[in-house]
C-alpha cells in the first residue's frame, strides 16, 4: 500500500511538472510592459489590461504580457520611450508629452481648438494620418496604437474662470510644451511636472491648478485640492495629449507573423473606437467624483467659450512656425488633421 501511495504521488509530481512545462512552452514570447501610473488606475485596468488579455487571447496562449505600472522597473516617466528604443523594456504605455519636440508632427493634435471633445474621431484620426505624416517620428518602436484622452480641460484650487483674463497670473500645471503655449497666451505661468506630483504641488501652492483632464480626478483625489473643474461649451477642452502603445522595434521585427497579427487585430479600428469611449467614460466618472466631493463645475457658454477659442489661436500658429524649420508644413497638416476629425467624428456618431 505505502509503495502505492508513493507511486502515485510521484506520478503526480510528475504530470504537475509536465503540465507546468507545457504551460511555459505555451507562453513562447513573454513581453514586458512598464508604464508611469498605479496598478488601479484607469489606464491600466480600463484599457492595458483588456488589451493585454485581446493579444494573448488572439495569440492562442503563445503571448504573455506582465504588466509593470508606477515605474516599478526604474527610471522616470520622461525615460520611458528611451526604456523601450534601447530595449530596456519590450512594450511601454507613455504620454509623448514627456519628451518635448521629440514627437513634433504628432502634436497637431494636441492644439486647442483642432482637438475639440471627441477622444474616439482623435483615435481615428491619429491611425489614419499616421503612415504619411506621423511615422517617421516613431523611429525604434512600433507603435501598437496612438490615442487621446477626453482633452485638457481647467482645475483650479480656488478661482472661478469664465473668461480668458481670469486666469492671467495664475500659475498651472501643464502636460506638454504646447500645453505651456496655451497657460502663456492665457496669461498665466505654466509649471511642467509628471502628473503623480501634481497632488503635492497643489497642496502646497506650487501651483493655482491645472490643465488635465477629469479622469485623473479620482485616482490622485485632485477632488481634495480643488475648487472649481472648467471646460467649454459641448465639453470642449484646451486641447488634448497623445500617448502611445509602442513595442521595442528590434523585438517586433523578431517575432513570426502570426504573433505580429495577434497584436494588430487587438489594435484595430473597433479597439480605437473602444478606447476613445473609455477615455470618455472614465473622465465622466471622474467629474462625478469631483461634483459629489462639493466642487463646481463650470460649463463655459457658447459665447466664453469663443472668447477662449480667439485667444488660444496664435498657439495654433505658434506651433507652425515651431516645426516649420523641421521641413514639416504645419498649416497644411493642421487642415489635414481638423478634416479628419470631422469626418471621423461623423462617422463614429460623435457626442
Amino acid at each position: 500500500m505505502l509503495n502505492l501511495k508513493a507511486t502515485l504521488a510521484s506520478g503526480a509530481v510528475m504530470l504537475g511538472t509536465i503540465f507546468a512545462a507545457d504551460a511555459v512552452l505555451a507562453q513562447e514570447h513573454v513581453f514586458k510592459l512598464h508604464h508611469f501610473l498605479g496598478a488601479e488606475s484607469p489606464a491600466q485596468k480600463d484599457m492595458l489590461e483588456p488589451w493585454a488579455k485581446r493579444v494573448e487571447e488572439n495569440s492562442g496562449g503563445t503571448v504573455k504580457i506582465e504588466i509593470y505600472p508606477s515605474m516599478t522597473l526604474g527610471g522616470r516617466p520622461p525615460e520611458l520611450i528611451s526604456q523601450v528604443r534601447d530595449g530596456v523594456v519590450d512594450l511601454v504605455w507613455t504620454l509623448n508629452g514627456y519628451t518635448p519636440g521629440l514627437f513634433p508632427r504628432t502634436e497637431v493634435m494636441e492644439l486647442p481648438f483642432v482637438f475639440l471633445n471627441d477622444p474616439v474621431a482623435a483615435n481615428l484620426t491619429l491611425a489614419e494620418i499616421y503612415p504619411d505624416h506621423l511615422a517617421e517620428e516613431y523611429k525604434g518602436v512600433e507603435p501598437m496604437f496612438l490615442h487621446s484622452h477626453a482633452g485638457q480641460a481647467i482645475q483650479t484650487v480656488s478661482k472661478e474662470i469664465r473668461m480668458p483674463d481670469d486666469i492671467a497670473g495664475m500659475k498651472l500645471r501643464i502636460p506638454t510644451r504646447t500645453g505651456a503655449w496655451v497657460i502663456e497666451a492665457l496669461g498665466a505661468t505654466p509649471v511642467s511636472m509628471p502628473v503623480p506630483d501634481l497632488p503635492l504641488a497643489l497642496s502646497k501652492g506650487v501651483v493655482d491648478g491645472a490643465l488635465i483632464p477629469w479622469e485623473i480626478i479620482p485616482a490622485l483625489k485632485i477632488q481634495d485640492q480643488t475648487q472649481f473643474q472648467i471646460e467649454g461649451a459641448d465639453k470642449t477642452r484646451f486641447g488634448t495629449s497623445i500617448f502611445q502603445v509602442s513595442m521595442n522595434k528590434a523585438r517586433w521585427d523578431s517575432l513570426p507573423e502570426d504573433v505580429q497579427k495577434a497584436f494588430r487585430d487587438a489594435s484595430d479600428r473597433d479597439w480605437l473606437v473602444e478606447v476613445g469611449q473609455i477615455w470618455r467614460d472614465v473622465d465622466e466618472r471622474g467629474i462625478k467624483v469631483a461634483v459629489d466631493s462639493g466642487n463646481t463645475h463650470i460649463t463655459l457658454t457658447p459665447e466664453e467659450t469663443e472668447a477662449f477659442r480667439a485667444k488660444l489661436e496664435p498657439v495654433v500658429d505658434r506651433w507652425v512656425d515651431e516645426v516649420a524649420p523641421q521641413g514639416i508644413d504645419g498649416a497644411a497638416l493642421v487642415e489635414t488633421v481638423r478634416a479628419s476629425i470631422a469626418k471621423n467624428a461623423s462617422a463614429a456618431g460623435a457626442r
